[in-house]
């Protein structure tokens, strides 16, 4: 069966999506759709825009999103799958690309998305720290034990997590994770506490929004990140959208999940390849490809 996966933020690079432009009238169209309905010429940031610019959180989120979606609309009838998931902001990716949610409301939700992401981590000063080499359990354990907010965030792989929450209690778990016996504990250069308590205010300004979105049953079921099983009632797909900002990202569970339902191949739909890598370190025997757009 076939999985086809969407990255989230971080994946964007330099030049993004101008080759899906310079080659597809239908990507064209699609891209010229997307400066229209955000007011300015993302374009121009993805296309020839610094590795600074790409950074902001309204301009970054927008343009993965972007890439992935138009990417899967242009390999046409090569695209069909048999299951979809994407890493946090990848999720809103797979539910356009299978149907869920159309091309322009998905967009207009992740520009929301960003900016009220953007607010949020200007209320308190906090971050994210990757964690390598440490139990889950333990992880979570040093997590409850540190003053402050800071809770694991992102399951990426076994012995890869992220820790989110205020800065100071970031700096003392870190330490922490250490004399626990982390192989490394990094504090990670984003600009705020993503899929941890701080992003409240976000989630509350994004609930609305969603709600008011019309939603269509996917054309098959989509592992979310909130609970890494197959969801396909549009109701659920909902509750699980509102609370993925401040819950974490489930992607060892999700992959694994996929599996045990029958997933024996990946395909990355987006920029760069991180989670060909995690699917591999979660799962050693599954199949990865890379989506890539044929001109006909």
């Amino acid at each position: 069966m076939n999985a086809y996966i969407f990255p989230g933020q971080g994946a964007q690079f330099n030049g993004m999506g101008l080759d899906l432009y310079e080659k597809s009238a239908e990507a064209q169209e699609l891209f010229e759709k997307a400066n229209s309905i955000l007011g300015f010429h993302i374009t121009d940031i993805m296309f020839e825009g610094s590795a600074e610019d790409l950074k902001e959180t309204k301009v970054t989120q927008p343009a993965v999103f972007l890439h992935s979606v138009i990417l899967a609309k242009t390999l046409g009838a090569q695209f069909r799958p048999d299951m979809v998931a994407g890493h946090s902001l990848g999720e809103f990716s797979a539910l356009v690309a299978s149907g869920a949610l159309s091309f322009e409301d998905g967009l207009k939700l992740v520009s929301q998305r960003a900016l009220a992401m953007q607010k949020a981590c200007e209320i308190t000063p906090s971050t994210m720290a990757a964690v390598l080499g440490l139990d889950d359990a333990i992880v979570e354990d040093v997590c409850a034990k540190t003053e402050g907010i800071v809770v694991a965030a992102n399951y990426n792989c076994p012995g890869q997590l992220v820790i989110s929450g205020e800065v100071d209690a970031i700096n003392r778990a870190c330490e922490a994770m250490k004399e626990a016996g982390a192989r490394r504990a990094l504090v990670l250069p984003v600009g705020g506490a993503f899929h941890s308590p701080l992003m409240e205010p976000a989630r509350e300004e994004l609930a609305a929004a969603i709600e008011n979105t019309p939603f269509s049953k996917p054309n098959c079921p989509i592992y979310q990140n909130v609970t890494a099983s197959a969801v396909i009632n549009e109701k659920d797909i909902k509750a699980n959208l509102i609370s993925q900002l401040t819950a974490p990202v489930r992607w060892t569970q999700s992959v694994q999940q996929m599996i045990i339902d029958g997933a024996n191949s990946f395909t990355e739909v987006g920029p760069g390849n991180v989670l060909q890598g995690l699917v591999k370190k979660i799962n050693r025997e599954a199949q990865t490809a890379a989506a890539t757009f044929t001109p006909n």
